[in-house]
This record gives structure tokens, C-alpha cells and sequence, in this order.
């Protein structure tokens, strides 16, 4: 049943009761039921009707206002067939407009769902058909590309099943989608950022922690942080003090479980849908074999945990052979909260749930300055001698020609890295196995086998104090030229961070190849998570002719200005 936002604020300030307006949903859709193992609502076929409207959403005790695809957070899950053919018709019962793009899809750029660039957008009242080819298999998801509500509750999976036998084994699979929900509405959220960069970070350095050792910095550490005017514990714009972190539509104390029987070789499709948070997963007690990187198969490599970036997804094996339930940990990479999930044989089981971990430092590496490679003349540097208040980082010399060096840029990595080979912030010092990037290995050779024609640098530039973010310097708000592609023009493309933050950068329309050391095998990926102070290069055969995005896809950098236009031409007959 669906309701129209005018019914379901009248129903609640009628006094009927929160209880009553979520009985209107399937059980399988509500949140609250401790042990449940949902089964999350399955379409299929040539031809699938989607509405978007507006939905109560309950967890932690709490209910608020989501913005769901046929009534259910997550929305959803969409489940096609390599080599069909899609027709997906869209209707919007909201009072704005509203959008689906099919994150990491290859299709035609007018269905790829970007208004103003690839559509003009569903407005109120209309239904717009999406019409494509299948032309790949894998685990996918998708979203609305409209405001932002995406971060209230406008997302769901998408799985490609191949056409041929799956090179996976396994016997059965659960699909895990992992978000951030807050009660506070995302516009509210982007304010107070932009009034005040570390509103919701509650885990800064003290005065107390100094004294105890809990910060685990000196006061020389302090002090220079101070003088550059920067966080060390500035890793997530967005913290658990106003997120709740699910997976599936459910909070951690609801404990969503996925079923086994032990000695099952089980597949867990891994969506990190999340507006701002990237995650470490781990399943304390059982390997996890990385058999999937977004969407596309690489050689198994065994790990204990790996990092998520917003947008990215993993497809993992597990074979739990004991009789006994397993903890799916998703903590946020500040480590200020977690979404917790268990595998089990039974319902109602449940294991230890272990507690969040040490928040980490940033270093000087964040910013981009390697203090390894400078003196350490008598066995260490004199940082007393350093003005670390005017240190490189902020010395618009070294900016490159197309960069504008405006308020929009608050520092300038001095010594980028590559960072690929490191393992990601925070999970430095794990005493198990951590996935890195250059541990993928594309299962296939790579099809394009040209050496690249050229080479484009861009830089991911922002200013946290403003809370500015851009490409180069410059805002999508600002007159930006798109970046342009010659159709089928081979290019090597580097990314460099010039920021302290993560920045899950995004291509729409194209898969790219990550420059991992693996010649001929690189993997192949649409999002990749660019870490602070490093750089990375990715080869991109530019096949797909049309209008694309390109943008970091945590949700309130892109909308503060870190997105543009990837244009590819000539069209050559496909219509405009």
C-alpha cells in the first residue's frame, strides 16, 4: 500500500500511532524484530515497476521520514539476466523531482539517470522508462541522482546474474547493504557542516587525552597540528554521533541474520550505500575469499578484513563449518559506530559482537608530505626547527598550471603517493590479513591492450574550514569546462588527493582499470577510494559516447562541488 506524504503526516498527527502506519507494510519491510532474516523483495523480468514516494522508517526506537522505492529501505532488489533486455518504469509520487541511476550499468547515456545531464529528471506525477540491454553480470545497485535522497533511504541492490556458468562457486548467497540513517534531514546535515566542518565530530585530541596517553600524541604532535590549524582525528565529516549504521534496513541491535548450514560455501554481495561513511568489514573467526570487485570477477584472494569505500561493492566466499553463529562487522572507518549483522545456522542466535577499536590518527602522509623522505639528521627531526604553521602544504607554488588555486583550496600535497600497496586508514597495524588494492587481480585479461595516448592529471581539491570541495580547484558550480574524451581514446588518468579526507571517486558509464602492477590483469573498476595525501592512476579505454558523471560519490562533498561532466565524442549516429 502506498502512502502519499499528506496521508501519512496527517495519520501521524492524527494520533493514530507510528505503530499502525508501519503495520501497513509487509513484515519483511519493517525494522525492529530482533534475530529477523528479511527477505528482502525480489523483482525480476523484462519488465519491473518501480514507485518512489515517501515511507515512515523505524530503528533504535526512533521513526522518521525515508524517502523508499516501493515502500521499503532498502529498495528493492533488482535481479536481471545477462543478455536481456530491461524495461524499468519509474513513478514518482513525491512532491519534487526525483531520479534512479544504475550505479556501474553499462548503458546508454540517456538512461543512466543524471538529471540536467543525462535526462531532464522524473518530475511529480510522471513515469519515465528506463530501456536498456543487459550487457554485463555482477553485484550492482542503484540510486536516486536527485538531491539528496539518496541519504534518505532512495537505494537498493541490483544483481547480474551471467549468462554462462559463473565462474563463483557457491551453494547460497545473502545480500548485504550497508548505509548510514540519520534522523536529521540531509539538508540539515549539509548546513551545519557548512557552518561548522567538525560539527559532528565528537572524537577530537584533548587536553586530557594528552595527559593519559589516550590520544596517543605528544605534545610536540600537538603542537604541530595546531600551528597548520588541522585535525588529526578528521576522518569522517559524518560520525555515528548522528548516523546509525545498518545493514539491510536494520540496526545493530536487531541483529538481521543470514542462514547457513555449516560446511556451506556461502556468497555475501557486499553494497556499501551509505551517503558518507566508508566501512572496515570483517567476520571475526572466518576468512572471507574477495571473489568480486564492483561487479567484475578477480583471482580469489583470502583476507580477514577489507575496506569499503561509499559506492564501491565485494563479493566475498565464506564456508563456516561449525555449528555456531558468526558476527558481520561493518564498523565506520573513524571508528564511531558500527552496523552489525550475523550468519548463523539457526534464528536467534548470535555471537559476540567485539567492541569498536582505537580511533585513528591521521600522519603527515595524510597531508601528503612523506617525513620519511626528509632529514632525519641525529636520528629524528627537530620539529622545533620547522615553521609547521606555513609548512608546504600550503605553498600555492606548487600547484600545477590548471589548477585555480582560489579559497576553494586549502592545502597542496607536497609528495603525493602512491598509496595502493598500503593498507587503508586505520587498519595499519591489524594483526590479521587487510585487503589492499594491489591484491586484485582482473580474472580475465584486460581487453584493451593499447598503451595509453595520453595522460590527464586531476586534482581533488577542497577547503574543510569552507567546506568546499572541487576537481582542481574549481566547484561544479562554477563555469567548469567538461573533461573531454575522444570516443575509443585510450588515456591514463591520475587522481591526486590534495585533501586530508577519502574521496570515493566515481565514473558513470565506463569501467576503468586500476594501475595495480598487474599488466594485462588489472582490475577493473568504477569507484575507487583515493586515499589522503595519495595519488593513483586508472587506464580508461573511453568506449561509452555520451554525457557522464564524474564526481566523489560522498554525497555532501558532491554536492558541495567535487563533480563533472565526462563528455565522450563524436555521438556517431546515438541520439542526443
Amino acid at each position: 500500500m502506498l502512502l502519499q506524504r499528506r496521508t501519512l503526516l496527517k495519520t501521524i498527527a492524527g494520533g493514530a500511532g507510528l505503530a499502525s502506519v508501519q503495520a501497513l507494510f509487509p513484515a519483511w519491510a519493517q525494522t525492529g524484530s530482533r534475530g529477523i532474516a528479511p527477505t528482502i523483495a525480489s523483482l525480476s523480468g523484462p519488465d519491473i515497476a518501480l514507485t518512489v514516494g515517501h515511507s515512515p522508517f523505524s530503528v533504535g526506537g526512533r521513526t522518521g521520514h525515508a524517502i523508499t522505492v516501493n515502500g521499503t529501505l532498502p529498495a528493492p532488489l533488482i535481479r536481471l539476466r545477462e543478455g536481456q533486455h530491461a524495461r524499468l518504469s519509474v513513478t514518482n509520487t513525491l512532491d519534487e523531482d526525483t531520479s534512479i541511476h544504475w550505479h556501474g550499468i553499462l548503458l546508454p547515456f540517456q538512461m543512466d539517470g543524471v538529471p540536467g545531464i543525462s535526462f531532464p529528471g522524473i518530475r511529480p506525477g510522471e513515469t519515465f522508462v528506463y530501456d536498456f540491454h543487459v550487457r554485463q553480470a555482477g553485484t550492482y545497485w542503484y540510486h536516486s541522482h536527485s538531491g539528496l535522497q539518496e541519504a534518505m533511504g532512495h537505494f537498493g541492490p541490483m544483481i547480474i546474474d551471467p549468462a554462462g556458468a559463473d565462474p563463483v562457486a557457491y551453494d547460497r548467497e545473502h545480500v548485504l547493504v550497508l548505509s548510514d540513517w540519520s534522523f536529521l534531514h540531509p539538508h540539515e546535515i549539509l548546513r551545519r557542516l557548512k557552518a561548522s566542518p567538525g560539527y559532528f565530530n565528537q572524537q577530537r585530541t584533548t587536553v586530557g587525552g594528552l595527559f593519559s596517553g589516550e590520544d596517543r600524541m605528544s605534545a610536540e604532535e600537538r603542537r604541530m597540528w595546531a600551528e597548520m590549524r588541522m585535525d588529526p582525528r578528521d576522518i569522517s565529516d559524518v560520525t555515528g554521533s548522528t548516523y546509525t549504521y545498518l545493514v539491510n534496513g536494520h540496526g545493530p541491535q536487531e541483529n538481521w541474520t543470514g542462514l547457513f548450514e555449516p560446511g556451506d560455501r556461502v556468497r555475501l554481495r557486499i553494497i556499501n550505500a551509505s551517503a558518507m561513511t566508508n566501512f572496515n568489514v570483517r567476520i571475526p573467526g572466518l576468512p572471507m575469499t574477495v571473489v568480486q570487485a564492483d561487479g567484475e570477477n578477480v583471482r580469489p584472494v583470502e583476507v580477514d578484513e577489507f575496506q569499503i569505500a561509499v559506492a564501491e561493492t565485494y563479493d566475498v566466499i565464506v564456508s563456516p563449518r561449525e555449528d555456531s553463529a558468526y558476527t558481520i562487522v561493518s564498523e565506520a572507518v573513524d571508528r564511531s559506530g558500527m552496523g552489525r549483522a550475523t550468519l548463523a545456522p539457526r534464528l536467534g542466535m548470535s555471537a559476540e559482537v567485539p567492541p569498536l577499536r582505537q580511533v585513528p590518527n591521521l600522519t603527515m602522509r595524510d597531508m601528503g608530505m612523506d617525513m620519511g623522505a626528509m632529514d632525519h639528521s641525529a636520528g629524528g627531526m627537530d620539529h622545533g626547527s620547522m615553521d609547521h604553521g606555513d609548512m608546504n602544504m600550503r605553498d600555492r607554488s606548487l600547484a600545477p598550471p590548471n589548477m585555480a588555486v582560489g579559497v576553494g583550496v586549502q592545502s597542496i600535497s607536497p609528495m603525493p603517493e602512491n598509496r595502493l600497496a598500503e593498507r587503508p586508514l586505520g587498519l595499519e597495524n591489524e594483526p590479521h590479513r587487510v585487503l589492499v588494492y594491489t591484491d586484485l587481480v582482473a580474472l580475465n585479461p584486460n581487453r584493451d591492450t593499447r598503451a595509453p595516448s595520453r595522460t590527464l592529471e586531476i586534482h581533488l581539491t577542497g577547503n574543510m574550514e569552507r567546506y568546499m570541495w572541487g576537481f582542481d580547484g574549481r566547484r561544479f558550480s562554477e563555469i567548469v569546462e567538461p573533461i573531454r574524451f575522444e570516443r575509443d581514446e585510450r588515456v591514463r588518468v591520475t587522481l591526486v588527493n590534495d585533501t586530508m579526507m577519502q574521496h570515493p571517486i566515481h565514473l558513470h558509464g565506463h569501467f576503468f582499470e586500476l594501475v595495480n602492477g598487474h599488466a594485462g590483469h588489472q582490475p577493473l573498476k568504477h569507484t575507487v577510494n583515493v586515499a589522503p595525501g595519495g595519488r593513483l592512476s586508472f587506464d580508461l579505454t573511453a568506449d561509452a559516447p555520451g554525457d557522464w558523471a564524474f564526481h566523489c560519490h560522498m554525497m555532501m562533498h558532491m554536492h558541495s562541488g567535487m563533480f563533472n561532466v565526462v563528455t565522450v565524442r563524436p555521438l556517431d549516429g546515438v541520439a542526443s
